[in-house]
């Protein structure tokens, strides 16, 4: 039980952002790149990527450590210009100013 019990107080969990003006106003300040998934709500590959990747715990912590997390659902969230709102999962990584640094599309 104790064991179980540290497990869960270590376990890191990712702070995801919905704005992407506010991601890039935290990634100034952080210091940070951003890491920028665009998903949609019934979108079972988005969903996957969530379970597995998203989930594992050096997936997590590295992401942390380096990125401002920003996700947007193209159902419910503005997607700036610039950026594909079909083909998702879509993954971008993004300097403080918003420049495109990589991108990629799928799991």
């Amino acid at each position: 039980m104790i064991m179980l019990f540290s497990i869960t107080l270590f376990a890191s969990e990712l702070h995801w952002l919905h704005n992407y003006d506010e991601a890039l106003k935290s990634a100034e300040t952080q210091k940070k790149d951003i890491y920028l998934f665009i998903g949609a709500d019934r979108c079972r590959f988005c969903k996957k990527f969530r379970e597995t990747t998203l989930a594992d715990e050096k997936v997590k912590q590295m992401l942390s450590k380096h990125f401002v997390m920003l996700y947007l659902s193209r159902d419910r969230h503005a997607i700036p210009d610039g950026f594909e709102r079909f083909g998702v999962p879509r993954h971008y990584f993004l300097d403080a100013n918003g420049k495109i640094l990589d991108e990629d599309a799928g799991l």
